[in-house]
């Protein structure tokens, strides 16, 4: 039985339900043309979901990507330093002790895996200063994925590989000049190591990696060519109508794609894209289009007061989904839900 049967067959009632119904409306979304932005937050890339997320990414399915600076970086390390990482299916006995004894062979665990410090990080560090300073020495200001994009597409590392390119998410974004917009990117371990050097005088500050308000930028420039088709400048103010035709009523602007939001956790990575309708809208006093489908994979729990359980419902007060935006919420562990979400929407 394909994949995709099986989830027909049998996600029938609850979480099951809800993940068949959002991988479905993810499907005819960009079926029709539809555009996704994925948001990734936790640990994914060291769960190895470019197993699945990078199919996703060549075969056109996703169209840009908000991620956690460690996100970005992770698989990179993992493309790199696979056969170094260390795997500890027992990691819940893990005493305080054990603990230190992996910090003291420099191996840095995320739940039942560990980061190896020497192979992964430590091998990025060089190249990646050399570009920073190369950057720096010529007066330029880039966005942090930017050297990575170089790194890859330049063949530096490719020798080093140690995993197939085709299972890496990044790798597949760079190939196809992917958007990307990495929020909070300092905290992350080429973020520190970034700092670190800014401390130690080897880079200048503010230095050569551009912030975070750039990100938004670029996230608000891609918005609206991507859902209208047309610059900023172009954009009427939100409050204003157009004559469809003269003599005749008055109406808003017609958006020219559908953009949804497929957010994997919670965090900085699914409230900094979600927040760009809001603030075009509200902040810039220009008009664009409510996110035309959104679905959240997660365990948090809503009454807490978390932003990241927060129902779609709730995103509506903020301006950000309209009240008939086809709207998901899985409650499950993402490394099992997106996966399947995925291989659904690419017809396995």
């Amino acid at each position: 039985m394909e994949l995709t049967d099986f989830i027909d067959r049998h996600y029938r009632h609850f979480n099951a339900a809800a993940l068949a119904d959002a991988a479905r409306a993810y499907r005819e979304l960009t079926d029709r043309g539809g555009r996704v932005l994925v948001a990734m937050a936790g640990a994914m890339s060291t769960a190895e979901l470019g197993k699945s997320l990078a199919g996703m990414i060549r075969e056109g399915r996703v169209h840009a990507v908000c991620t956690t600076g460690a996100n970005l970086e992770e698989d990179l390390f993992n493309l790199l330093a696979h056969e170094s990482y260390l795997r500890i299916p027992d990691w819940r006995s893990l005493t305080p002790s054990d603990e230190k004894r992996l910090e003291g062979r420099g191996l840095n665990r995320v739940t039942d895996t560990c980061i190896p410090e020497q192979e992964a990080f430590r091998a990025l560090e060089g190249p990646i200063l050399e570009r920073w300073r190369g950057a720096e020495g010529e007066g330029r200001t880039r966005l942090p994925h930017e050297y990575l994009y170089d790194l890859l597409r330049g063949g530096d590392l490719a020798e080093r590989y140690e995993i197939d390119p085709a299972d890496s998410w990044l790798a597949a974004a760079a190939d196809v000049e992917l958007p990307l917009f990495v929020p909070g990117w300092e905290d992350s371990t080429l973020g520190n190591m970034y700092v670190a050097h800014q401390l130690a005088g080897t880079l200048s500050r503010p230095g050569p990696v551009a912030s975070g308000t750039e990100y938004m930028v670029r996230l608000a420039e891609w918005y609206i060519g991507t859902t209208m088709d047309c610059a900023l400048a172009e954009l009427p103010p939100a409050g204003e109508t157009r004559p469809e035709a003269a003599p005749g009523p008055t109406v808003a602007p017609v958006p020219k794609r559908d953009v949804g939001l497929f957010q994997i956790g919670g965090g900085i990575a699914g409230d900094f894209p979600i927040c760009v309708v809001p603030m075009i809208r509200q902040d810039l006093g220009r008009f664009c289009p409510y996110w035309s489908y959104f679905c959240q994979i997660s365990d948090s729990t809503p009454s807490y007061g978390s932003y990241s359980g927060a129902f779609p419902s709730e995103k509506i007060s903020w301006g950000k989904l309209e009240v008939d935006t086809p709207s998901f919420v899985i409650e499950s562990d993402a490394t099992i839900v997106a996966p399947l979400i995925f291989g659904y929407v690419l017809g396995w």
